[in-house]
């Protein structure tokens, strides 16, 4: 089973940075994808970034593109996701997300993400 520990959460003010971290074990192959989603408060959940280990492939949405980026530290199976140019709509619950191939994707706890005006 993977298991997923979400952390980096915090207050920050419009354009202000902010680093998020998503450390997983238990993977049962190489051939995984690990990804952020967030959730804002009455919205639905949206994905954010995502970055296969394996291939080392990297996506990003439209709104995360030019601030966002997400790189893995491989050795610790731990995903960062760096945050610049935030914006009130940043706000929500940033969720970790990995999916094994052929396996129930796996989620973390969710931590805050509340960027003020």
């Amino acid at each position: 089973e993977v298991q997923l520990q979400a952390c980096g959460g915090g207050l920050v003010q419009a354009g202000g940075s902010l680093t998020l971290s998503c450390a997983a074990s238990g993977f049962t192959s190489d051939d995984y994808a690990i990804a952020w989603f967030r959730q804002a408060p009455g919205k639905d959940r949206e994905p954010v970034s995502c970055i296969y280990i394996k291939y080392g492939r990297i996506y990003l949405t439209d709104s995360a593109k030019g601030r966002f980026t997400i790189s893995s530290v491989n050795a610790k199976n731990t995903v960062s996701l760096q945050m610049s140019s935030l914006k009130p709509e940043d706000t929500g619950l940033y969720f970790c997300n990995v999916k094994e191939y052929l396996r129930e994707a796996a989620w973390g706890q969710g931590t805050l993400v509340t960027v003020s005006s």
